[in-house]
Order: C-alpha cells, then structure tokens, then sequence
C-alpha cells in the first residue's frame, strides 16, 4: 500500500516525521564492503563484542563495569575504546548488537563524539548488526514481545543515524537454540541474512561433513515464500576467534612479535597457523568466503590490543600472496560477508524446521531453561500484557493520558523494561538470583510509569478522576480495597480487539455481595471461603476470608465498570459438599474424578459428544547430582539432566474437597502433598478446564534437586508424536526420538525430547484432540502414547558449568524456596476444530483483562462503558500493535492469527477497513511498512536467494481490494503508521 494523503504538503510531513535523512556522504551498507579476490579464498575478520543485557551482573552493572569481582566488563569503556581506533584506520571495521547499551552509552556523549560516531557509521565503519533492544531468547520469549523490542531498537538506530544506522542481517550467537518463528520476524523485518552460533552437536557435525552450514530457513507453512525465508548461517567457532588468535586484555595468546631483532619473533608461525585454521574451517563451507568472529564476552575494553595485532595479521598473511599464497584476508562485516555468499549465486539447501533441542555434547541438553524462574517467566508476560494496555490507551485518551490528573506517565520506560527482558539470560531464567531480581524490579518499575497513564487515559475516558487503584496480587488473594471496602466499582479494560468474557476472584470479608454491570443489570455472583492453600501462600499478607466470584464482559479494546456493594458481612457458609460427588460440568464440559485415587478420570466435550480417559498426577525427576565420572553434568539454570527416566510420583492419590458454586463455577481442590496442591475448575459458559496449580517451597532437605512436572495420560492414539507452538505463533509437528534434518542418536531419553513452548501444546489422533494452553513459557514433551508433560518449577543444588556460577534455587519471598502458582487450560476438541477454540484461548491469556478499583459508586456523569473500536475485529484478525509513535502519529499491526489449512471456518483471508477501525480517532492516512516499522514496505529490497526445489504447494495471497481496505492472509502481520486526529466527543 502507498502513502496515502489528502495533500503533497501532507505527505512529505507525514514521511519527514519518520526518518532522519542519511548524510550526503553516505556510502554505508553493501556499497561499504571492501574488495575481495575472485580467485583466492577470502577470510572476513568480523571484530565484534557480546554484551549480555544482563547476566552475572545487571544491565547497569555491566555498563559502568562495576562489581568486576564478579566478571570483569565495562560496556562503556568498550564503546569508548572502539570508537578511538577506529578513526585511526579507515580499512577498521567494528559491528555492534545490543541497542540496550548503545543507547546509554550515546546519550553521555558530546556532540563532537556524536558527529564522529556518526561519520564511521556513515562509512560503515561502524555497522549496526540485529539492532534490537536485546539479542533475544528464542526459547522463551513470545512473539509480540520480540517485535516490540526489535522496534525499540531499530527505532533508536533509525531515528539516529537514519539509513545507514539499518541493520541488514540478524545476529544471535548466544541464544540456546533457534527458533523457526524468530526467523520469520526477522524475514519479515526486512533482513537478508541471519548468523547464529549454538546448534545441536550431532547436527553440526553432520552440517560440517555435507557442507551445509549455510541454508536457507523457510521459516513459514502459512506465508508466501519468499516473504519468511531467510539465509542462515552456523558460524564455526560459536561466536569466539579461533584457538590462537584472541587478542584481548582478557586472553592468553601470543602477540604478534615482529621485529626480527626481539626475542620471540613470531610472524612466520602465527601466519602458517592462521593459514593451516582458514584451510581447515573453508572444508566445512561451500564458497571461496569464510567468516571469523574475531571478540568475544564483553571484549574490546582495550581496543587497542585487538586492532594493532589484527593489522599486523593482514599485513603478513596478504605479504604471502606474492609467493603464490591462495589467502586473502581483510577487515569485514557480517553483512560484507553475507553480500559475497549472495554474489556467488549458489543453490542453497533448504531448512523448514526450527533448532531446538539443543545440545552441546551426549548429556548436556539445554532444556532445563525453558522452565527455569516460572515466577520471572509469568511476570514477564504479565508484564507484556500491562505494556500493551498502556499503549492501547495512550493512544486512546489522547495528549492528556501522558500528563494529566495523576500527573506525568509514560510508556517508554516500560518498553525498555520489556527489552531488556527479552534477553536471552533474563526471561530465559539464566541469570544469577541478583540480577532476576534486577529485571524484576525493572519491569515493576516500568508499570509505576505505566500506572499514572492508565488512571490519566481512564480519567479521561470516563470524566472521572477520582483515585484509582490496582491489585498487584490477586493470585495470591491480596486486595486491600476489595477486603475493606463495603462499596466499590471495578473497571475491565480489554485489550483484545473482540468482546471478551473473564473470570473474576476479588478477595472480600463479606459473605453477600450485589455485582451490577455497566447498565445495573445484576450479575450472578458467589463468595465463596478461600482455600487452604491461598491462605497458605497469602502468609499474613492479607486478612480476607473469602473470595467473590464472577464474571465479566468488556468491549473490545475498551473497558465495562461493575458495582460491587456488600450486602451481608458474617462468616459465609462453606459451600463444601461431601467427597462422593465424584464429577462436576457446565453446559460444555464434564469432568469425572476416581473414586479410589481422588485424580482426573475422564473429559467430555458435551458439545461433541467426545470423552477420553484423562489422568493427571505431578511428579519430580531427580536431578543428576555430579557424584560420580559418568553423571558429572548436572542439572542447572540451563541443562536439564535427571538422572533416571522414570520420575518419582508426588502421589498416588489426591486428598479432594468438592465445591459448587452456584452457577458461576464448579472447582475442585486437590491435595498431594503439603507442597502441591490444585484447583480444578470449571466456569459458566466456558469452553476450557482450568488446572489452577500451586508448587513450592520444592524441598530439598533430603539433598535432591528435584524438577518438577504435571503429566496428562489420555487413551489419544498419539503414537510418539505431539505439537508445540514457536513462540506463541505458528505449531510445529514433534515426535520422539526424532529429528527432521538428521538421524538422531538419542543419549537423554527425557531431556533429549524436551521443546519449549510459549503457549500450547497439543496431541491429537484421528477423532480427538487434547490441546494445553500455558499462561508462561515452559518445557513440555511426550515420552509415552496418548501422554503430555509439562515442566512447572525447578529447585536444584548444582550449577551446571555453564557460566553462571550458582545452582538454581531461588529462595522466595520467605528465604524457604520460591512458591509458584499458575494455570493451564485444557480443551478437548475434533482435530480439524481445535484451532477455533485454543487460537483465541492463547490470545486471551497473553492479553489479559486490566482490573482496577474505586472506592464508593461511580458518579451520575461516569462513563461506565467505552470501547476504541467502531466494531469488533472478525474473529481471524488480532491487534497486535496499537502504539503511539509521534503527536499525530499511531503505529498499529494487523495480524492474522490462523494458520494456512489449520481452521475450515478462518484460514481464509480477511479485510479490514482502516478508516472504519477506530471510534475516537479519525484516520487521515497511512503508510505500510516493514514489520520492525523501520521501512517503508515499498522499499523494502531483500536479497534474493537459489534453494532446492520443493513439491510442497506455496499458499496463495489475496490482495488489497482497495486504498484502505488491508487483507490479511493466513499468519500475515502487516504494519502500517497512520496519521491520526482525535474525533470530538
């Protein structure tokens, strides 16, 4: 779609409000890259460094390079250092990754460090490489997340060094594994090539034996190609020089000593060794083109050190070519070398998988990570959820939403919160305790900001500024207005752009409550006692005695006000009925529970007629301890290694306690032990079984780490295969003991079969299929027919030598071990129907209804209902970005959030109109542009690539049928910045 405007005068605002122009010298990108020799083989030395955002110190630790005790790194003193050599040799090439640190670091600069800073990326002298907040998790970040902070970084490099500040190729040499999804994004961003250096042992060596390093990942089944293909490459040495050659401060090798009159002259050595190492790593790829990650860790302090012996490196080994040498080295960038790869016009093998699981030797599984801090992973995406409420109306309440009655608000430190989240040793729960707490109280600070917003934007929205308050606990039963307050009004703000139903659980001290809606209809509603275990996690941080249920219904991307007024304040009467009743169901489901073992026995869909035998126990695997030679790699925040493949069983039997609410919900509690408990639940009117668990303190006394998991046994004829969702987005097809690209040799029957998963999994035969829906990241596999495990907490007594220095036993709020609770929901559906009911399931527990309380009634001129849109969104379509971008301006993306085939009824294509989206906004034009919303769609050039043939048939697009009205195709994400103004009330 072009720019489309009222006037010439409109458009060049509209465009100028975008992007800073490049200078006129500009000669950055691929027309920056340096000759090459046709007929030798050319090693492209790739200076770099890798900063964590975060690790074993914090963000702000590594940057100042305080606490060096514990690892010696200063980010800015990096920065600093690079920057002055630089300028010293213009054939000096530096890449740089986490906008995270750049930021802060161009910020305390003065203009004349900026303008030269500027002039070498200019040059491409300095180039940025990924560009994104952070190098992100590719495990266990969700995707709207990742977009988010690829934005904010490609924003800031935009909006500081225009064009030539626009990264061409992802780079994620650190992350545990890859993801199909990640490189769909990135394809999407406009990338052209992406370089990563962890990939499973076995499938590296059998890439190295068949030349295949380097590929072509078509990173979609829904998606036209080439639109999410994207080249990828493995590079040799992870992301380190090779053995001999690392020249920082924090090394070892031999300088080059070349004087002939010193001790030690060295050159003809270093040169012969640097020869026999760029022979030996060009046996392993398929061009006249190898690449050299010549940094490492936190590397560049004293840049100096690294530059002067490289310089010295070039210079003999090129002296060598007037003897007839086939080498040809030279200062490079991994866009330089990715240009070259392109040029040569290869036909490259084609990759439709994804990277996971990752292994780096026959025990040593990263798989322990994908559930490693299930309390940081949940808050995480809570916190996900939050930002984009705050974004939404930020837009919504217009100027006054950002300094208004509550005072000055804002959404930018929340984004960059959110950035540095996506880490991939922060959500990924690999970081030391004292940094998690870091990213923690980060991100709760981020939501402080947000938090003035919120009430500003709703003060606005409603014309009432009386106080606003929100309940950080309510998972726990920990409300102070709701348990003293005898009159309160509660606002739901619905971030989904359809209506949506929530249950609600307010903690109270009445034993009768009214709940009215936004017209004063009455709402069914029950106080219900609160369980033993709320009370129990609670420990004295609340006093109420009971919790009032029931349920809510906001418009979309807007927000409906209840009433709620106590109407009796004695003890409630318990609602217990005797452990005989051995089922509860609503209209749709029925659940049956063992008479003898108090477990799960059944499921039925009373829509479909389908029931399966359904099981559930919790049981822990014994982390390996590291006792002996052959069990030395133990489990740790990465590595999950139990040393037995059979878990031990918490019990065999649950102590029940059945409650019927009314009809507004049936629960059941189940006891295990004094350490895990559940709710089963089942509301009105709602298609999904909640399993409400609660894990912790995990003990330890007995000297065994232990990692615990919930299993699901089904009589579903699954028979070894299952499906895991990448990134919260498309599914892909695993099976056990299996591998798509290469024969496995299985050596962890357990930790070898684990994927992560951001937001389902599902197994499925011809007639049935039991889907979970998770509301964080975990671990999951199927190690038996018909089964599905999922990983919810680890407690472990080793690190597992993978460089964080300490065993993951986190110590909660207590010092007794972490207490974890959280949801799963299950559905049991037709397989060619199950898309319909879990695709919009997963999207309501990622964006979640915001709560917020008043105390008293609401005034006469209250507006007690709102919604942004004119209409509710078709079912396919998602608003997955609603942000403000300048005075005038809004970026949103439009997603379509079915699969290609996976959905009869909406894996269609689908239109909108965006002129007709928004009720309070008047949408004067818009431009389509990359999805990391640092292009113009139009522009966007991508180079192209030969691959294999393939039989498989490509999906069709549909097209725009006019100027404003946007079709979207399965899984398409399309971006737009729209030039807006506030419609008068």
């Amino acid at each position: 779609m072009a720019v489309l405007c009222i006037s010439f005068l409109f458009q060049l605002l509209f465009c100028l409000a975008f992007s800073l122009p490049t200078g006129r010298n500009s000669i950055c990108g691929y027309r920056s890259c340096p000759p090459t020799n046709p007929s030798m083989l050319n090693v492209h030395l790739v200076p770099h460094t890798h900063d964590d955002v975060g690790w074993l110190k914090t963000v702000d630790q590594y940057f100042y390079g305080d606490r060096n005790y514990i690892q010696h790194a200063g980010v800015q003193y990096i920065l600093d250092s690079v920057i002055d050599q630089l300028q010293k040799d213009p054939a000096r090439r530096f890449i740089y990754v986490e906008t995270a640190f750049f930021y802060r670091w161009w910020r305390q600069q003065s203009q004349s460090t900026q303008r030269i800073v500027t002039q070498l990326v200019n040059e491409g002298r300095l180039e940025f490489i990924n560009g994104g907040w952070c190098m992100s998790d590719e495990a266990t970040t969700h995707y709207s997340a990742v977009i988010d902070q690829m934005t904010l970084g490609l924003r800031f490099l935009n909006d500081t060094f225009g064009e030539c500040g626009r990264p061409r190729v992802a780079w994620h040499i650190d992350p545990f594994g890859h993801a199909r999804e990640h490189a769909s994004i990135f394809a999407q961003m406009g990338y052209d090539g992406f370089f990563f250096g962890r990939l499973d042992y076995q499938d590296k060596a059998r890439r190295m034996n068949t030349k295949e390093m380097e590929m072509l990942w078509r990173a979609s089944e829904s998606l036209t190609p080439p639109v999410a293909d994207l080249f990828t490459g493995v590079l040799p040495n992870g992301y380190n020089p090779p053995a001999g050659f690392c020249w920082d401060q924090s090394c070892d090798d031999a300088p080059i000593r070349d004087d002939p009159d010193l001790e030690d002259y060295n050159v003809d050595e270093i040169v012969q060794l640097f020869l026999n190492t760029s022979y030996r790593q060009a046996a392993f790829y398929k061009t006249n083109h190898i690449i050299m990650t010549m940094g490492s860790d936190f590397q560049y302090e004293n840049a100096n050190l690294w530059y002067k012996n490289m310089d010295k490196l070039i210079k003999y080994v090129n002296a060598l070519q007037a003897k007839g040498s086939k080498v040809n080295v030279l200062y490079s960038t991994p866009s330089c070398y990715l240009q070259e790869l392109n040029l040569a016009n290869f036909t490259w093998p084609l990759k439709t998988d994804d990277f996971f699981p990752y292994a780096d030797d026959a025990h040593d599984f990263w798989t322990g990570y994908f559930t490693s801090r299930p309390a940081l992973k949940l808050y995480e995406r809570l916190s996900n959820s939050r930002l984009q409420t705050c974004n939404q109306l930020e837009v919504l309440g217009g100027p006054k939403s950002t300094s208004g009655p509550f005072g000055e608000g804002d959404s930018d430190t929340m984004k960059r919160a959110m950035g540095v989240a996506q880490h991939h040793d922060a959500v990924s729960g690999t970081e030391k305790q004292h940094v998690a707490y870091d990213y923690a109280r980060r991100l709760a600070t981020g939501w402080a900001h947000c938090e003035v917003l919120v009430r500003n934007s709703l003060a606005v929205l409603s014309g009432s500024e009386a106080p606003r308050v929100f309940c950080e606990n309510l998972n726990i039963s920990v409300c102070p207005l709701t348990e003293s307050s005898h009159k309160f009004s509660m606002n739901v703000y619905n971030p989904l752009a359809r209506t949506v139903r929530w249950p609600v659980r307010l903690p109270v001290n009445g034993s009768a409550y009214s709940v009215t809606d936004s017209t004063g209809k009455a709402v069914d509603s029950q106080v219900v006692p609160l369980s033993k275990s709320s009370k129990e996690v609670r420990r004295n941080r609340g006093y109420a005695k009971s919790e009032l249920v029931f349920q809510v219904e906001a418009p979309p991307l807007g927000y409906s006000t209840y009433v709620i007024s106590m109407l009796q304040d004695e003890p409630p009467a318990s609602s217990t009925k005797p452990t005989a009743t051995r089922s509860i169901q609503n209209k749709f489901l029925k659940v049956t529970f063992d008479d003898t073992t108090g477990l799960l026995s059944s499921l039925t869909n009373l829509e479909t007629n389908q029931t399966i035998r359904l099981s559930q126990n919790f049981y822990w695997y014994n982390a390996s301890a590291g006792n002996n030679e052959e069990s030395r790699q133990t489990s740790g925040a990465y590595i999950f290694r139990p040393n037995s493949s059979d878990p031990f069983v918490i019990n065999k039997t649950a102590e029940i306690q059945i409650s019927t609410v009314s009809s507004t919900v049936q629960e059941v509690t189940q006891w295990f032990s004094p350490w895990v408990s559940q709710v089963v639940r089942l509301y009105e009117g709602r298609r999904e079984l909640e399993l409400e668990w609660t894990v912790g303190p995990v003990p330890v006394a007995d000297g065994l780490g232990k990692e615990v998991i919930t299993r699901l046994d089904t009589d579903i004829k699954s028979s070894d295969y299952f499906y895991t969702d990448s990134n919260g987005r498309e599914v892909l097809e695993r099976r056990k003991d299996y591998r798509p690209t290469w024969d496995l040799k299985q050596t962890e029957p357990v930790a070898g079969n684990y994927y992560p998963i951001n937001s389902r999994a599902y197994i499925k035969d011809d007639k049935h299929q039991l889907t979970v829906v998770t509301d964080r990241s975990q671990g999951a596999s199927s190690l038996y027919n018909g089964s599905l495990e999922i990983m919810l907490h680890r407690r472990l007594l080793y690190d597992d030598f993978r460089g964080v220095g300490e065993p993951l036993s986190e110590p909660g709020v207590f010092f007794d071990g972490l207490v974890v609770r959280g949801r799963l929901l299950l559905t049991l559906t037709p397989p060619d129907t199950a898309a319909d009911v879990h695709r919009p399931l997963a999207q309501g527990m990622v964006l979640q209804p915001l709560l917020s309380f008043q105390d008293g009634t609401p005034s006469v001129n209250t507006k007690l209902q709102f919604s942004g849109l004119q209409a509710a969104l078709p079912p396919a379509v998602h608003l997955l970005t609603l942000s403000q971008w300048d005075k005038d301006l809004v970026l949103i993306r439009l997603e379509h959030q079915y699969e290609a085939k996976e959905s009869k009824t909406y894996s269609q294509p689908v239109t909108v109109n965006l002129q007709k989206l928004f009720s309070t906004l008047e949408v004067l034009g818009a431009s389509e542009m990359s999805l990391g919303a640092n292009q113009w769609k139009e522009d966007m050039n991508r180079l192209q690539w030969n691959t294999e043939k393939t039989s498989k048939p490509h999906p069709l697009s549909a097209k725009d049928p006019s100027a404003w009205e946007v079709t979207l195709n399965p899984m398409e994400i399309r971006t737009f910045l729209l030039r807006v103004q506030q419609l008068q009330n």
